[in-house]
């Protein structure tokens, strides 16, 4: 089976006009996935910001959602990782039909082996990428409980846009961070492939012991990963001729 990977779609971030241009991207690429039969991970940061208050969720992105939802009950369960954009989940994606993870996902096509994560950081020290520690406070339990009891959706929403429009704008990051780290993280592991977004500079790093490949954003370069015929690689979604294209540069 052909495996597509994207991230950072950030969906939320923009103007009305933007928001529903990139809808309607992204809605067309499950379109060709399900026509294609391509199993899809995202890799966090579908969403700009996301936090369920019980039963309410953002008031956003409904007609994605519904596509993939489509694409869960007819095709397979689309990998969902959370970012740190939109971890804040109470269990409306699995209802949807997602396969959810909060960390990373091990991926075996039979022919490969993949560490699938988003970026930022990983929870557990052994793994030596540590989050930033506004990350950790956000992610963590005891925080997302408390600011649900403090405040109501329409303000604890309006405060989550307007942090992620702060963070998105200002981010943390250096591409040489995850590259260092995927190095060493391949060489004393037995993966073949380290796929992730978050830092929003996509790139191909080729070892003779493994690859990584950032996804960069899908809100504005497009790319994202194709894993066909046993090989990965970094493609750009053309949402006006339904087609992935290879990359040839990166900025155009």
């Amino acid at each position: 089976m052909k495996h597509l990977f994207l991230s950072d779609v950030h969906l939320g971030a923009f103007t009305d006009d933007e928001n529903e241009r990139l809808e309607k991207d992204l809605i067309s690429l499950i379109e060709y996935a399900i026509e294609n039969k391509i199993h899809l991970h995202i890799l966090g940061d579908l969403f700009d910001y996301w936090m369920e208050f019980g039963a309410t969720i953002p008031n956003y992105g409904r007609n994605v959602l519904d596509h993939f939802e489509n694409y869960n009950l007819k095709l397979a369960p689309a990998t969902y990782i959370t970012g740190n954009h939109d971890n804040w989940t109470l269990g409306y994606f699995k209802k949807i039909g997602f396969d959810v993870h909060s960390d990373f996902k091990e991926l075996n096509t039979g022919a490969h082996s993949f560490f699938l994560h988003h970026g930022d950081g990983l929870a557990d020290p052994e793994y030596n990428l540590q989050r930033p520690l506004v990350h950790k406070v956000l992610r963590h339990p005891l925080f997302t409980s408390a600011y649900r009891k403090i405040f109501n959706p329409d303000t604890g929403i309006d405060l989550m846009k307007q942090f992620s429009d702060f963070s998105r704008a200002n981010p943390d990051q250096k591409p040489d961070r995850l590259n260092r780290w995927s190095k060493s993280f391949l060489k004393n592991t037995s993966y073949d492939f380290v796929v992730s977004g978050h830092d929003h500079i996509a790139r191909v790093e080729t070892f003779s012991f493994g690859t990584y490949i950032n996804l960069g954003t899908f809100y504005g370069d497009k790319t994202v990963a194709l894993y066909n015929n046993n090989q990965l690689s970094l493609v750009r979604w053309d949402a006006e001729y339904r087609q992935l294209k290879t990359v040839n540069t990166l900025h155009e």
